[in-house]
Parts: structure tokens; C-alpha cells; sequence
């Protein structure tokens, strides 16, 4: 639809702007005596939170009750739901007995899934593109070009965390990602994107929570010290309030893991 420009007067100024409500994208030119810099611009729907909260499958804890669980894509969508102020209803899903109403909207048996217009939806990268879509402010878009940053941290660690061999090079493969991401961060950053988090890091940002939780536990491992730009990164994302409100407890990323370190 193009623009719609009204002329109204100070007295008809708010039905003016109820009106348009309904009509996304459209710009209200005022008398000079109200006009500012910029012309009012109505939001359009997609900017308007929904008026329910979105329900949202998600694993459960496996050693506290009623708390959430340690799987990273659960909280890869909670992330975005939080950075996006978007409000949520969690549905605790315990895994290891899964009920019969979460079989019927996830046949497959997996998290997350979240009700999009009364439809259940699976995957973490369709529904945080989704809601991307959906309610694009805050941005959170991830240039094409540095999307793929840090993806195969979490490959090379699930190799170096179920390695019975110490000369088998898993961990050398993980310190060769881990290094070249601390230097497109010193280059870059503080954030994949720059100064503003964004999607790759929701995405990233919870695999290296398990990666230090669960290297530290089963192989007295850490990150070391020399990847200081890492270290910054990680502790910049983990102090956000939206990771502390959305993180698993370390025991349930320990316990989560335990069956690759031990099988």
C-alpha cells in the first residue's frame, strides 16, 4: 500500500491517529505548529507485542523441579523472545516421560516448540526467524556474511567432550575454532555484529555455556586465558539479563551431557 498522507487539525488529530492504526506504515503530516523533525509514523501491527503470551515448549530440568532444562536451542528461543521483549509462557516439558498433549503437538518428540496463530512449530532457527519476521524491533538480524561466525564451535566441542583419546586432535580442532572466533571478535567485535547482539549470537552464546560447564566437569578443561577477546565475549552475554533469566543450572548442563561423556 503507499503511504497515506492526512492533513488534520489539532482537534481531530487523535481520531486521526486511531484510525490509521489500522493501516500499517502510514505517516500523518501535522500542522506546522505540531510537527517535529520527523513526521509521526504509525506502527504497524507486526510491532505491536501480542496481547497473549507465546506458549512455548521447552525441556524441563532433570534435577530441580519446575525449573528449566539444559537443552541450548530451548534457550536460543527464549533468548530471542526476551531481547525482543515479547512475553512468553514456558510449558516444561520432562523429556525422559514425555506427556501424551506434548506427543500430539511434537510427534517427533522434540524442543522447542512454540504456538504460532494456534499452530504448534518446531526448529529454533524457523521460529527465531520467525519471530523475526513477525516482530522485527528490536532487531536482531545477523548479516549473511557473519551468520556462519563460531558455527562449528559446537561440533568440535561435542568431539573433544566425548574423546577417550588425548592424541586423537579433538582438542586441538576445538582450540583452532575456539582461536579463530577470538580473533573475528578482536577484530569485530564486541558481538558478531558489532556493537549490537544479534541472532548469531543467541544462537552461539548458550553452546559455550555448555561448552564450559561441561568441559570444566568431565575433563578439568577450560578456555584458555591467551583467547581474552573470547573470554570478554562470554562473559559480556552470560551477565545479560536475558541469559541469567533463561540459562540452565550448571548441574542440569552437567547431568544433560553426562550420557555422551559415559556411552
Amino acid at each position: 500500500m503507499s503511504t497515506a498522507r492526512v492533513q488534520v487539525s489539532a482537534c481531530a488529530l487523535s481520531a486521526t491517529v486511531n484510525h490509521l492504526r489500522l493501516r500499517p506504515n502510514a505517516v500523518v503530516s501535522l500542522p506546522n505548529h505540531f510537527r517535529k523533525k520527523k513526521p509521526l509514523r504509525v506502527l504497524s501491527m507486526s510491532s505491536i507485542p501480542p496481547s497473549q503470551p507465546f506458549e512455548v515448549a521447552v525441556k524441563a530440568s532433570l534435577t530441580t523441579p519446575n525449573r528449566l532444562g539444559d537443552c541450548p536451542f530451548c534457550q536460543r528461543v527464549l533468548l530471542t523472545l526476551e531481547e525482543k521483549h515479547l512475553p512468553y509462557d514456558p510449558k516444561l516439558v520432562d523429556l525422559t516421560n514425555k506427556p501424551e498433549w506434548f506427543l500430539k503437538v511434537s510427534p517427533d518428540g522434540k524442543v522447542p516448540v512454540i504456538k504460532f496463530d494456534d499452530k504448534w512449530v518446531p526448529d529454533s532457527d524457523f521460529i527465531t526467524q520467525t519471530l523475526e519476521e513477525k516482530y522485527p524491533s528490536p532487531p536482531l538480524v545477523t548479516p549473511p556474511e557473519k551468520a556462519t561466525v563460531g558455527s562449528k564451535i559446537f561440533s568440535t566441542f561435542i568431539g573433544f567432550l566425548k574423546s577417550k583419546d588425548p592424541n586423537d586432535g579433538t582438542e586441538q580442532a576445538l582450540l583452532s575454532e575456539l582461536s579463530s572466533f577470538n580473533d573475528y571478535i578482536k577484530e569485530n567485535g564486541p558481538f558478531i555484529n558489532g556493537n549490537e547482539i544479534s541472532a548469531a549470537d543467541l544462537s552461539l552464546a548458550p553452546k559455550l555455556y555448555h561448552l564450559e560447564i561441561s568441559l570444566g566437569h568431565y575433563k578439568k578443561w577450560a578456555v584458555p586465558d591467551s583467547l581474552n577477546y573470547l573470554k570478554s565475549y562470554t562473559k559480556a552475554i552470560f551477565s545479560r539479563e536475558s541469559f541469567i533469566k533463561t540459562s540452565a543450572q550448571p548441574q542440569d548442563v552437567i547431568e544433560g551431557w553426562r550420557p555422551k561423556v559415559e556411552g
